[in-house]
């Protein structure tokens, strides 16, 4: 036999082979049908005919739930998988995996949680309002467009401009940082509400020991909670029952989470204080003072640094000073000059000039004690000598009246005044102002009525001029 025909018989024979082969695979694919089995993580809850039942009933659960929770972004929890099978008599119950997966899937918020220090103190929507809640919270304690110019500089790398008071950095104690996590929606929070936990702080458990005189009432004012609270917390307790001494009560106080820090700088000007010499003279009496020059108030420019946590002050520094003015020293004189009480027993003119209009003597029926003096331009009266006063005021038909005791036998009146300015007590120098001419008492027009006495009689002014 050829060869060659014997190989083309096998080769025949082999492929009509395959070709019933392959038809009675495709006879038996088309009669196989396709379920799947619907596993939530790893747990088998049953298969199903179509993967659109399961898909449904997660849409619809997600629905509901998002209609409750609008801003929020929603999954489930746990992750769904199908591991399709092939047979020509599948069973599948589709009822059971609805109930399956109503019992083993939870609807999740897709939620960024905000950590401080590496804690998680709330769950927000969004990295964006977890910022905005971080934002907020700096807002309390410096203004919104101080914060966007600081990020500005930041940003840009660019120095601030300092002017009377100029915010160069805003910052927090500790750590900020957000992770990207799946909660129950009832967890997360909205901005504001972030924002209070941040404010208050996190809640510790303590115990006050009472001490006397303390009441519940000014327990819970200490720390911040009601008097039910600090009932629900110590069962022992009761309202309107004293507290003892020594008597431990169980409390919460809240320990802050951060602090926000602000830094400033600023320019001022601020008034340097002059100092002030006191230079004594005998030119001026004891007990007299006098201003030779008068003090004023330097200037300067002072660049600062504030540094505060939480709106108090931390540290506070000056940083340059400029001297814009000098200031000027203020002199005063001081009196050292004694003035003897005890006169000379030489009389000055107790007026400044003028004319005797009426001498001692006999006059309109009645006795004239002294000299009258008037016709003077300047109305200032003088001491005529050295002594003490030892009374000045109003004396019915003298007037006002100053009478000086010259510790030497000697003394005299001056009578009329229309004012004076000496006290009893005061001593006075010869020739010194002692009050000014007038009218007042028994009086015909503005003049001094002046008396001498020695040794208590009177005498005649005249003799002594």
């Amino acid at each position: 036999m050829d060869k060659t025909t014997g190989l083309w018989k096998k080769v025949a024979i082999m492929t009509l082979l395959g070709i019933g082969l392959s038809l009675g695979t495709t006879y038996a694919e088309s009669n196989l049908e396709t379920i799947y089995h619907v596993y939530v993580g790893d747990k088998h809850i049953g298969a199903v005919n179509d993967k659109e039942i399961v898909q449904s009933y997660v849409d619809q659960r997600l629905n509901q739930a998002q209609e409750e929770n609008e801003n929020l972004r929603l999954t489930t929890k746990e992750e769904i998988a199908y591991v399709p099978e092939k047979k020509f008599t599948p069973t599948h119950n589709n009822e059971k995996v609805i109930k399956g997966l109503k019992e083993n899937i939870s609807v999740a918020a897709n939620a960024v949680g905000l950590n401080i220090d590496d804690q998680t103190i709330a769950y927000l929507p969004s990295g964006e309002k977890a910022q905005k809640a971080v934002q907020k919270f700096k807002e309390q304690y410096v203004d919104k467009e101080a914060l966007r110019k600081v990020k500005e500089r930041k940003e840009n790398g660019k120095q601030p401009t300092i002017d009377d008071s100029t915010i160069i950095d805003v910052s927090l104690t500790n750590k900020v940082s957000k992770i990207e996590k799946e909660v129950e929606p009832s967890k997360v929070v909205t901005v504001d509400e972030a924002v209070d936990i941040i404010q208050r702080g996190k809640p510790e458990d303590k115990v006050h020991t009472v001490a006397e005189g303390e009441v519940l009432g000014e327990l819970s004012s200490m720390y911040g909670l009601t008097q039910d609270e600090l009932i629900e917390m110590n069962s022992e307790l009761e309202k309107d029952e004293p507290l003892q001494i020594g008597q431990e009560i169980n409390v919460t106080v809240f320990e802050r989470l951060t602090e926000v820090v602000v830094e400033l700088e600023g320019i001022k000007e601020e008034s340097i204080s002059y100092d002030t010499e006191t230079v004594e003279t005998d030119e001026l009496q004891k007990g007299e003072k006098a201003v030779k020059q008068e003090g004023r108030e330097g200037e300067k420019e002072v660049h600062y640094f504030i540094k505060k946590e939480s709106g108090e002050i931390v540290e506070e520094k000056i940083l340059n000073e400029e001297t814009i003015s000098k200031p000027v020293k203020e002199i005063i004189l001081k009196g050292t000059k004694v003035t003897p009480s005890r006169g000379s027993g030489e009389f000055t003119w107790p007026a400044v000039g003028g004319t005797i209009t009426s001498k001692q003597g006999s006059r309109w029926g009645d006795f004239h004690k002294g000299i009258d003096i008037s016709g003077v331009s300047d109305r200032t009266i003088k001491a005529a000598d050295n002594g003490v006063v030892i009374s000045a005021g109003y004396d019915g038909s003298y007037g006002n009246k100053i009478v000086i005791n010259h510790n030497n036998g000697y003394k005299t009146i001056y009578a009329h005044l229309s004012s004076i300015s000496v006290s009893a007590g005061e001593t006075v120098e010869r020739g010194s102002a002692i009050g000014n001419m007038g009218t007042t008492g028994r009086s015909t027009g503005v003049h001094l009525h002046f008396e001498i006495y020695k040794n208590g009689s009177l005498q005649n002014p005249m003799s002594y001029y």
